[in-house]
């Protein structure tokens, strides 16, 4: 069976967690990137040891070297790509957030329909054995009934000069790390959230750089999550039943460190560590993708779900900005 072929649409810097999972997947090989500029995509190439370099983007999309690619272009460029991609023939892997509009979503997925790519959204941590294991205890009981999802991701900028302090780029805390909490919420509850309240602090810029929402699910369940680029990394994530609860510390990033953890907290009784099988951390959505092209299956994370991903963004935001509770 033959490989499939993949090209970088960019050199952005989270191509470097992706290099390695494509070399390391058996039906995978890292073939060509493209840049805006000739120069530098024979730089990252030679960098890299990535064997073809496209100076433009539409030259890599209308070339037969590859088969599928990688959008890890600004956030506001993910549907113009994608759907180019798309209608040349590629598969398309695209970095979230998916889409900054409900529009952009559907004529992506329209997109992808119409030519029978495949098209996913590239959740890296929902693909890892300790994301599935947290979903198998929510959903055999072990944790009695689920009343709260809390989830928190921050960091702090070492400069400024960011693209995700751009309005017109979809910058924004929310956009960029709290989509991870967010549809992790939305994975463990099974649905999406019949109500939103969000509350920002918008920053120089104009956007947010603190994010907190809460979410309202069908039998009174809540997730609560939060976001900021103004304090030092951190990040977890807690799912609280009747029976006990599940925490862990690294829900996003960093599967394979070594001070990661995952425990549960008996309603009586010593806290118990699950072990996790290791597996690195964006393997799972390469081969998913691989599995999808080569075999026809579904993927794992479904466009109805990253539909639903972008609306309850979109709710979060509205709500926001007018201090009251957005009904979806």
């Amino acid at each position: 069976m033959k490989k499939v072929r993949w090209g970088l649409l960019s050199t952005a810097n989270i191509n470097r967690r992706l290099i390695p999972a494509i070399r390391m997947s058996q039906w995978g090989e890292l073939t060509a990137v493209a840049s805006r500029t000739q120069s530098s995509a024979d730089a990252y190439a030679a960098k890299w040891e990535i064997s073809l370099a496209f100076g433009s983007y539409e030259a890599m999309l209308q070339s037969d070297a590859i088969d599928a690619v990688y959008v890890s272009l600004p956030n506001h460029l993910h549907a113009e790509w994608s759907i180019y991609a798309l209608r040349h023939g590629k598969h398309v892997l695209c970095e979230k957030p998916f889409a900054l509009t409900l529009d952009d979503v559907d004529a992506m997925i329209a997109a992808a329909q119409e030519t029978g790519n495949v098209l996913a959204e590239a959740f890296m941590y929902r693909h890892h054995p300790q994301t599935k294991i947290v979903k198998e205890w929510v959903e055999n009981g072990r944790l009695g009934e689920i009343t709260m999802v809390r989830g928190t991701f921050n960091f702090a900028f070492r400069s400024r000069d960011n693209v995700r302090l751009v309005p017109e780029w979809g910058g924004g805390c929310l956009w960029d790390v709290g989509v991870y909490p967010l549809t992790l919420a939305q994975y463990l509850m099974g649905e999406t959230p019949q109500w939103v309240q969000g509350s920002q602090w918008l920053g120089d810029t104009g956007v947010d750089e603190f994010f907190a929402g809460q979410m309202g699910y069908s039998g009174g369940r809540v997730a609560q999550i939060s976001a900021s680029f103004r304090t030092p990394f951190y990040t977890m994530a807690e799912v609280l039943g009747t029976a006990g609860r599940l925490r862990w510390n690294r829900p996003f990033v960093g599967l394979e460190d070594r001070q990661r953890y995952l425990r549960f907290y008996p309603a009586e009784g010593e806290p118990e560590e699950i072990p996790v099988p290791p597996m690195e951390l964006y393997l799972g959505e390469v081969e998913d993708m691989h599995n999808a092209i080569l075999h026809g299956a579904p993927t794992f994370l479904t466009l109805v779900e990253t539909r639903n991903h972008v609306r309850t963004v979109l709710a979060l935001y509205e709500s926001a900005r007018m201090g009251q509770v957005v009904s979806l």
